[in-house]
């Protein structure tokens, strides 16, 4: 085994690709699956799985990928010691379902970050996604909700990807409804208010399934459904076709004030929003920054957080 393998690794899961990865490292792609293979050998597990539609960390390269980290950055950390070497670029991934509180956190995170050199990585994508994403390690956190709904299923599907769900704030359903809507003037609004409207919902693919919707609660029946796959696009349909869609209830300057209003939603259903990692992953510094900022987004919002690591650390 040899730093150099551990770096082949390393970067592979960053591209996501050996195709791309071998451009980056500048070496032949059969170099470079010939090199993935021989430490695979050596250690006697396989890191990767390949098939027609690329390739996945196993549970077993999730851990090694781990420990090749540790063993890079404490390399890093001598070489800067006695060589006086750049120090390496930061990194940081995130996969999140669309709130507009995540993105603003990530702004906040990037605007603090003391780096000459980065690169982050934000994708605004579908459940599922989300956490397949950071079980192979393609991205270091994932924010997405829970519901008595969608609990179970989501709980299952974490466990057995060795995922952990970290909670952050419980939030009352709200709805986005344009200020044109006659709605607009509620102080509430129920499920039979919005029936005439159109629903926009975040699509989830063709593997898709209720238990996976960004929508904690949805029309038993709609006439006027509409799927999108962008926040930029559901706003937009909000505004032009007097849709509704359902949400947190946090905005913020992102949020045409003067087109979009929330308005809470008739129903004791909650969302419980949080944060998910690799059970096996250290977060660098540049994720724990962004779960900083994810925290201050949050408060300053108005919501109670569930988890308090400054109120934790007074207790130890």
């Amino acid at each position: 085994m040899t730093l150099l393998q551990l770096k082949y690794i390393v970067k592979i899961v960053e591209c996501g690709s050996m195709n791309e990865a071998s451009h980056e490292l500048y070496i032949s792609q059969p170099a470079l699956s010939s090199a993935v293979k021989e430490l695979e050998k050596e250690m006697g597990i396989e890191i990767f799985t390949r098939s027609s539609q690329g390739i996945a960390l196993t549970v077993d390269g999730a851990e090694f990928l781990t420990y090749a980290r540790q063993i890079l950055d404490q390399t890093e950390l001598l070489e800067e010691r006695y060589k006086h070497t750049k120090p390496r670029k930061q990194l940081c991934q995130v996969s999140t379902q669309h709130y507009m509180f995540s993105v603003e956190a990530f702004v906040k995170m990037m605007k603090e970050i003391d780096s000459d050199e980065y690169e982050f990585t934000i994708r605004e994508t579908r459940t599922k996604d989300i956490i397949n994403q950071v079980a192979n390690m393609q991205s270091e956190l994932g924010i997405i909700y829970t519901s008595e709904f969608n609990r179970n299923v989501i709980g299952k599907m974490l466990r057995e990807k060795h995922l952990v769900f970290h909670p952050l704030f419980d939030a009352r359903l709200h709805v986005f409804i344009s200020r044109k809507n006659p709605l607009a003037a509620k102080r509430m609004v129920t499920m039979d208010d919005l029936k005439p409207y159109p629903f926009i919902q975040y699509d989830q693919g063709e593997e898709g399934s209720f238990y996976f919707a960004e929508e904690a609660v949805w029309p038993e029946y709609s006439p006027k459904q509409i799927n999108v796959t962008d926040r930029a696009t559901i706003l937009n349909f909000i505004v032009g076709l007097n849709g509704y869609t359902v949400c947190t209830g946090i905005d913020n300057e992102d949020l045409n004030n003067e087109k979009i209003i929330t308005i809470p939603l008739d129903t004791d259903r909650t969302m419980r929003l949080g944060w998910i990692t690799n059970e096996r992953a250290n977060l660098s510094n540049a994720a724990e920054l962004y779960l900083q900022k994810l925290r201050e987004v949050i408060v300053e919002q108005g919501y109670t957080l569930i988890d308090n690591p400054a109120e934790e650390s007074k207790k130890k």
